[in-house]
């Protein structure tokens, strides 16, 4: 009965040393991949990934976008993380991390993220390495918008169908 129990706890070990996401856990590389891609952070830091997804090139993604999001806070775009990640230390991308900044971006999110898994993103972002041209600088309100933007701004309930579904 021992030898079955040895036997079975070494399976069991074998088995969870192969799970999928193990690597994941200890490659702070593939946990950032993985924080990045279940995060949708490039559903708006990614040009075009909202039509193409996953054909998006990885060499080509997170380097943010010059189409913004406006609202009562005024108008704010998607950063190239690229970017930015090269241009700060570690320490730094923690403390904007856990800051605030303007909607739509989720910053709860990453105010809830450990220490950790902030890091596996930094040194993912790192490890792409800087690429593409920096977002435009977000606009107060009131000011023109020379970009395409989403307007997020609440409105009333219509009395009518909207779509043909």
């Amino acid at each position: 009965m021992p030898r079955t129990l040895a036997l079975q706890a070494a399976l069991l070990a074998a088995l969870l040393q192969s799970a999928p996401g193990h690597s994941a856990d200890t490659d702070p590389m593939a946990r950032g991949r993985y924080l990045i891609a279940i995060g949708g952070c490039n559903d708006c830091h990614t040009p075009g990934y909202a039509q193409h997804g996953d054909k998006i090139p990885e060499s080509t993604r997170l380097t943010g976008a010059a189409i913004g999001f406006s609202g009562p806070w005024g108008v704010s775009y998607p950063g190239n993380l690229r970017l930015t990640a090269a241009s700060q230390d570690e320490e730094a991308w923690l403390t904007r991390a856990r800051g605030n900044g303007l909607p739509p971006m989720p910053w709860s999110a990453l105010q809830a993220m450990t220490r950790d898994d902030l890091s596996a993103i930094y040194r993912y972002l790192r490890a792409l390495g800087p690429a593409g041209e920096a977002a435009p600088a977000a606009l107060a309100p009131g000011q023109a918008i020379p970009t395409p933007h989403f307007v997020f701004v609440p409105q009333p309930p219509t009395t009518q169908k909207t779509s043909q579904r």
